[in-house]
């Protein structure tokens, strides 16, 4: 067959722009390898710079216009479900490697991110028995906030724990004031933070004041916890700023695996070893990986024919043996918990093994009489 054609769509500008770079970046890396292995391959890069609209002008035009019939891409769940009717109409298929909410399973999705049974209910697992149950909720004002808070209240309350308050923030805003200024007020025994772009860089130098003048609220005490939250960003938050708080991957740049060894030692000859890799870099580097090589393998880029190969067996990634449910499209994977260090990465102080995804929480949604969290199978 002749150079299989894959759009890659990623906002690198924008609110949210420093995931899109860093996922440009890793599946532009993968790009790269493939190329130089004498694999054909054609890269169709687009970015919407985080307008809604763009996403759905630029994916058009890449499957109608311009020969592809996967796209890996699209950061926010909004975009996602923008894309979706699209996608499903042009048989095409979509690779979001990218942790969300959940409750979604799409045959035109390839979902290879984690969904709450494999970050947010491992985390309260760890968190509440350890910190307690009385939490905050910060949100972004839109269905990754909304449903990350909604599970939330749902698994504390399970555990006996309790909710002291809630509120969701537009992607750009940065007048954090009042926000704080209620957590003081209630002083929760941890933040969980679903704050996206500018809106959590904001929150957590407002939360690093607080915590200058209230010991109550230093990391070790009441730790600002996501699921989202990488290498990526840390600079956008400011050198120190976030040091000591925690955050949920299914990848971080300072695992000690020989997999991971030799592929930091690949970025670091193409990018100088300064460079942190984050899991959206190293999530969008697999999903091309595993696109193109199924393509490779088939010899077609149909998408029924390359859903049907990768999830016949497992494969070797960067993040692990990685193993594709072909009843819900979404890979299995480990469970990470960092906690922020100085040196703009995560030192991991907790992890699990590959966790099968839940998508709809039909089997792990904790027993309403547990006296701590506890995933049921």
């Amino acid at each position: 067959m002749s150079a299989a054609r894959i759009g890659i769509l990623y906002s690198t500008r924008g609110p949210y722009g420093a995931i899109g770079r860093d996922c440009r970046d890793g599946a532009e890396f993968a790009m790269e390898e493939l190329t130089a292995a004498g694999v054909a391959v054609e890269p169709v890069f687009a970015d919407p710079a985080g307008e809604p609209a763009r996403y759905i002008e630029l994916a058009r035009a890449m499957l109608r216009e311009q020969g592809c019939r996967h796209i890996i891409g699209t950061i926010t769940s909004a975009a996602r479900k923008d894309l979706l009717p699209l996608v499903e109409k042009h048989d095409g298929l979509l690779w979001y490697m990218c942790p969300y909410e959940g409750f979604e399973a799409n045959e035109s999705v390839i979902y290879t991110g984690a969904c709450p049974n494999q970050h947010l209910l491992p985390l309260f697992e760890h968190l509440v028995p350890r910190h307690g149950g009385r939490a905050y909720l910060a949100g972004a004002n839109y269905v990754w906030g909304w449903e990350m808070n909604r599970l939330a209240r749902e698994l504390l309350l399970a555990a006996g724990g309790e909710v002291l308050g809630e509120r969701c923030l537009p992607l750009e805003e940065t007048d954090v004031a009042r926000l704080v200024a209620d957590i003081e007020r209630r002083r929760p025994d941890f933040i969980l933070n679903n704050l996206i772009g500018p809106a959590s860089y904001a929150f957590f130098a407002a939360m690093q004041a607080l915590a200058a003048r209230d010991a109550a609220f230093r990391p070790e005490a009441c730790p600002i916890v996501s699921c989202d939250l990488t290498e990526c960003e840390l600079g956008e938050i400011g050198p120190g700023v976030a040091t000591g708080h925690l955050a949920t991957a299914c990848y971080f740049g300072s695992l000690a695996t020989p997999e991971n060894l030799a592929f930091k030692a690949a970025v670091a000859r193409r990018w100088g070893g300064q460079r942190q890799i984050s899991s959206f870099f190293a999530g969008a580097y697999t999903a091309v990986r595993l696109c193109v090589e199924a393509i490779v393998q088939l010899g077609d880029d149909d998408p029924v024919a390359v859903r049907g190969a990768i999830t016949r067996a497992p494969h070797a990634t960067v993040q692990g043996l990685l193993r594709i449910d072909a009843r819900t499209n979404h890979a299995a994977l480990p469970f990470h918990l960092g906690r922020i260090n100085d040196d703009g990465g995560f030192d991991i102080i907790a992890s699990r093994p590959a966790i099968a995804a839940d998508p709809y929480l039909s089997g792990s949604r904790p027993a309403r009489a547990a006296p701590h969290l506890r995933v049921v199978s």
